[in-house]
């Protein structure tokens, strides 16, 4: 595949990404751009973003909404069902047992992904969600 020129556009792209920790959808990475940049498109946005993972300069969260990484390195994330954001569990090592575990199963593993489901801090302490435990 033929590596894509960095334009200006898409090295902001990428920055906003890198510099950002919620990790981002597009639709918040356009509207963080906008301002600055008022010829950007909406899919301009998308298709840098998409063709960057696919390229492996960010990771691709997978859920109701895609988001994106710009950690590309092995870790746990927690996907809240309240608010629909993202976060990293820096506490929660990445566990390459995993890996050994399915490969001596016979799988050949090229990664695998570790995204616990539930409240994220702020909306766990909101009204009702605690009992939903």
């Amino acid at each position: 595949m033929q590596r894509q020129r960095f334009s200006h556009q898409r090295e902001e792209i990428y920055q906003t990404v890198m510099k950002s920790h919620s990790h981002p959808t597009a639709e918040m990475v356009y509207q963080h751009l906008k301002p600055f940049m008022p010829r950007l498109s909406l899919g301009t946005v998308y298709r840098n973003l998409h063709q960057m993972a696919q390229e492996g300069g960010l990771k691709e969260i997978a859920g109701p909404v895609t988001r994106f990484d710009g950690n590309t390195t092995p870790h746990t994330h927690l996907r809240c069902i309240c608010c629909g954001g993202v976060s990293d569990l820096e506490e929660l090592a990445y566990d390459a047992a995993l890996d050994r575990l399915a490969e001596q199963n016979g799988a050949v593993i090229i990664e695998h992904h570790l995204t616990f489901v539930g409240f994220c801090p702020a909306c766990a302490g909101k009204k009702g969600n605690s009992s939903q435990l």
